[in-house]
């Protein structure tokens, strides 16, 4: 397992950043770079249960640590959804659970700073590498294309 650090700088307040990662539209767009039609369910409220899904309805089971809005958001990645089923305590989701994602904003120079700490599952790795630079990119775009 290895825990990977992005920084992205995106000329737009804050508050239009944190609405871009979890407003419901524009998640579905940004999430995309990781499975095409990709869509949450479930609430970002500190403590609540939150799944991250493909359009087939296989995904993540999630749990929100923390969530101060506007500056800080960490989301425990705790088993997966297969045929609609979670599981959570195979011993293939115990060999990588759990993993996170935490987002830090900050404001530097009248601009956003984004930043991302993931942890990447060993069979997810290489393609995770990939995926996560596309997604904050793409944030990037959204967010100043609308400002």
């Amino acid at each position: 397992m290895c825990t990977m650090h992005y920084t992205v700088e995106i000329d737009a307040p804050k508050e239009k950043v944190w609405h871009t990662l979890l407003a419901a539209d524009a998640y579905k767009s940004w999430a995309s770079n990781f499975a095409k039609g990709s869509y949450h369910v479930g609430s970002w409220e500190e403590g609540s249960e939150i799944r991250f899904l493909t359009p087939k309805g296989n995904g993540l089971l999630a749990k929100v640590n923390e969530n101060r809005p506007y500056e800080y958001l960490s989301v425990m990645n705790r088993g997966v959804i297969r045929d609609g089923q979670e599981d959570a305590d195979s011993p293939g989701v115990k060999s990588w659970a759990p993993t996170y994602e935490v987002f830090t904003l900050n404001t530097q120079n009248g601009k956003t700073e984004l930043k991302l700490a993931v942890d990447l599952p060993p069979d997810q790795e290489d393609r995770l590498k990939v995926a996560w630079p596309q997604a904050l990119g793409q944030i990037k775009e959204m967010c100043e294309a609308e400002s």
